[in-house]
């Protein structure tokens, strides 16, 4: 190793070799703005390390002169390649003297801490190579040079890992393009941590506890601060939910018993996760003075960067002495984006394309352009076939739990609801980029745009890579250090399609299977009820047991849980496109609809049997939005009749999301009820009287209300007393994951979350067991 680059020495010349984000702070450190020192292990340093890989087999022996071509829709080889690279990387040895140097140069800051940021520069890059957040992680480690070595190895092995390696070839980089060095920066505890965002319509300020990693893993909902630009004031502040926090050393006053390290930071040795206490969760993480400290240090680099960027920043030390940093700085944009619709981020993800404005849900197309971003005042669920090929969604009402926001997260489509006056604001064929995370939409002006931008927007390439629509190709990888958890972590699914993907993920079973969307693939635009009155129950009644066998097939023996159909029996027809928008969520839906008409009912059931006849146990029977027990009696009987309680291990459970269950529930027991999944979407809504299609009541009355949380609880320990087991299935433990904390505590049997949500929900699960087992443990110990 030659040399380290640092920070305060790095030249104009040098950028390809220390990459883009360690060059930028660079830039306005030795500007004077305050950064926190760091040296950069340059990108040649890798490509000496992978050539010296001396394997006649390896399949880097050839990098990083190799193109690496694969075929990334084979994504069963995707993952087997990109984990023989990142595993024989790993399993390397990084040359003594590569560690020696880095420690001998981390040891002047006298940390125990280091932080190993990826830095990447890509030659012929495009105006998209500058959005890779989240791509590259950063890695923690203590200063040791065991550990060093380690985190080297780690943060060089990102760049091919399956979704990075996809990434790539979305974009047409060779590796040979790519360079990838390591910013080594000391860590110390940090006040609070946070992001700052500017540009011409606004800035905003967001902040939690500790260090910046809580934001960065999605561990909290941060602080929020919207700022005027031309005065610095503060036009508004949103509270936001931070249970948790991460530090090095001793822990701030405001944080209480430390946690088990969490299941997301198997290797972050230096770090340690805090719970934040009661009352500071309430207030707000920035003072007043750190508040007008970073507007202060915003107006200072606007003539540096610009109006429109975004940092890092962090406030070291603590309250006696603090001071703060800059730890990241974005790129200047290329391409001038103008923010002007806010709505609700309902499914995350960043996707640029043309938009196309529908006034009249009741008047759909027989099918949409692919990759649009389509533009509609609300979606009903009978849109699901049309939404496969669709970029992006903004939908003018809805809520986290409205039909749109769950459909957009069924197929990971970037959306955004709630989006007052869409349809007025946006005209058909205009160019938006669309970010669901922040639940903002952008008119793109194209000012400087390169030809490779617009090629990409031709394609309609999204470019976040993590939230692109999932596909076989593009699944997570799953390690295989993962913790065990006692929880059960199920799935919710209705897409065949995402089976081949889901099917490998570290679940039970799939906790709900959703009907409705489900059959919407084999429906052709009509109502199971046309099926039946024209002659063609025999023809449905194959399709019906077909799509239910594919998903019996691949999941067994783990469990499903098929829900029953929820939708009104006497509508005579989806092409009617059931009035969606405007029907009431109280019409006769659920087990009352199968007691007006059961032939549909029936006829599931009917499939069901088939399902068992073909060889398959795993399937048991979930009925939705359940009033009275005479309604579940009536189904129970349908279901005897069926002979589906002939295979002992089929069960028939019901949803506990109308609030009568929480009187009734010992009687649903008597009368059969082997299990209960909460719904939380009804559930809230029922209980606050609160609909899920209007986005801005859902902000105020969500899940997290005290009135709801205490019905999940009744509902959990009844469950217990009765002997039976209860899940929950809706959108809660996904939207707000501190409530798995709860629900854990509380005894919750298992969890049911979206594909996307999987991963997260997991980690989530086995923090929340070794925090109960560690108090436990306590007790015990006093």
């Amino acid at each position: 190793m030659d040399k380290l680059y640092w920070l305060d020495q790095i030249k104009l010349q040098d950028r390809a070799k220390v990459g883009d984000k360690a060059f930028y702070l660079s830039r306005i450190m030795q500007r004077g703005y305050p950064v926190v020192p760091g040296f950069v292990v340059s990108a040649e340093i890798l490509r000496q390390f992978l050539e010296n890989l001396n394997s006649s087999e390896s399949l880097v022996a050839d990098l990083p002169y190799s193109s690496l071509h694969l075929d990334v829709a084979n994504w069963r080889q995707l993952q087997q390649v990109a984990g023989r690279l990142r595993q024989e990387i790993l399993t390397a040895t990084v040359p003594q003297d590569w560690v020696n140097t880095i420690f001998q140069a981390a040891r002047e800051w006298q940390t125990s801490c280091l932080i190993f940021r990826p830095s990447l520069a890509v030659s012929n890059a495009t105006p998209s190579m500058k959005n890779i957040s989240g791509l590259l992680e950063s890695v923690f480690c203590q200063c040791e040079p065991e550990a060093i070595a380690f985190a080297l190895k780690r943060t060089w092995s990102q760049i091919f890992r399956a979704r990075s390696l996809l990434y790539w070839q979305h974009l047409g980089i060779n590796l040979q393009q790519i360079s990838l060095a390591v910013l080594v920066q000391p860590v110390e505890n940090a006040i609070a941590s946070g992001l700052l965002s500017t540009n011409s319509s606004g800035w905003e300020i967001e902040a939690t506890l500790g260090l910046g990693i809580a934001i960065a893993l999605g561990e909290v909902q941060p602080d929020v601060y919207y700022i005027q630009q031309t005065t610095g004031v503060v036009l508004e502040q949103q509270l936001g939910n931070k249970m948790l926090a991460y530090g090095v050393d001793a822990a701030p006053e405001a944080f209480s018993q430390p946690v088990p390290n969490s299941a997301l930071t198997p290797d972050h040795t230096c770090l340690s996760t805090y719970l934040i206490q009661s009352a500071q969760q309430k207030q707000y993480a920035l003072e007043e003075e750190y508040v007008q400290q970073i507007i202060a240090l915003g107006t200072q680099l606007v003539s540096e960067l610009g109006k429109s960027f975004t940092i890092k920043w962090t406030i070291a030390g603590q309250n006696t002495s603090s001071k703060l940093y800059i730890t990241q700085v974005s790129s200047p944009q290329s391409t001038t984006h103008r923010h002007f619709i806010r709505g609700i981020g309902a499914a995350g993800g960043r996707v640029v394309g043309t938009a196309l404005v529908i006034d009249n849900p009741q008047h759909k197309p027989e099918q949409l352009p692919k990759g649009v971003i389509l533009v509609i005042t609300a979606i009903a669920p009978d849109w699901l076939p049309l939404l496969h090929q669709v970029g992006g969604i903004i939908t003018e009402q809805g809520g986290l739990t409205s039909h749109a926001a769950i459909l957009a997260r069924e197929l990971s489509i970037p959306a955004v609801v709630n989006a007052t006056s869409a349809t007025s604001l946006i005209q058909t064929g205009e160019r938006l980029l669309l970010d669901g995370d922040r639940g903002e939409v952008y008119r793109i002006t194209g000012e400087g745009e390169s030809g490779r931008q617009k090629e990409m927007e031709r394609r309609k390439v999204v470019q976040n890579p993590l939230h692109s629509p999932i596909s076989p190709s593009d699944s997570p990888i799953f390690t295989s250090h993962l913790p065990m958890i006692a929880t059960q972590l199920l799935v919710n699914l209705s897409q065949s399609s995402l089976i081949e993907q889901v099917q490998s993920f570290p679940v039970d079973g799939v906790g709900l299977l959703r009907s409705e969307l489900m059959v919407l693939n084999i429906l052709s635009g009509q109502h199971p009820n046309s099926w039946i009155l024209d002659g063609r129950e025999a023809e449905l009644l194959k399709l019906w047991s077909e799509q239910i066998m594919q998903f019996a097939r691949a999941f067994a023996p783990r469990p499903i849980f098929y829900r029953s159909l929820d939708w009104p029996q006497d509508l005579p027809s989806l092409n009617d496109n059931l009035q969606s928008s405007t029907q009431s969520m109280l019409g006769e839906r659920g087990t009352f609809s199968y007691l007006r008409n059961p032939a549909v009912f029936e006829l599931e059931l009917q499939a069901l049997a088939s399902v068992q006849q073909a060889g398959y146990s795993n399937v048991n029977l979930l009925l939705p939005f359940v009033r009275t027990v005479k309604e579940f009696v009536f189904c129970r009987r349908k279901v005897e009749q069926a002979l589906l309680t002939e295979v002992s291990q089929f069960q028939l459970w019901m949803m506990a999301e109308v609030p009568s269950v929480l009187f009734l529930l010992p009687e649903y027991v008597k009368a059969g009820a082997a299990g209960i999944s909460i719904g939380t979407n009804d559930l809230t809504q029922l209980l606050l009287g609160v609909d899920r299609e209007q986005g801005q009541l859902g902000k105020v009355f969500n899940e997290r209300h005290p009135a709801v949380m205490s019905a999940i609880a009744q509902l959990i320990q009844m469950a217990k007393s009765a002997g039976i087991p209860c899940s929950i299935c809706g959108q809660a433990p996904a939207l707000y994951p501190e409530i798995i904390d709860k629900l854990v505590e509380w005894g919750i049997t298992s969890i049911s979350v979206e594909p996307e949500a999987v991963e997260r929900t997991y980690q989530a699960i086995a923090r929340a067991e070794q925090r109960l087992i560690l108090a436990t443990a306590r007790r015990k110990l006093h």
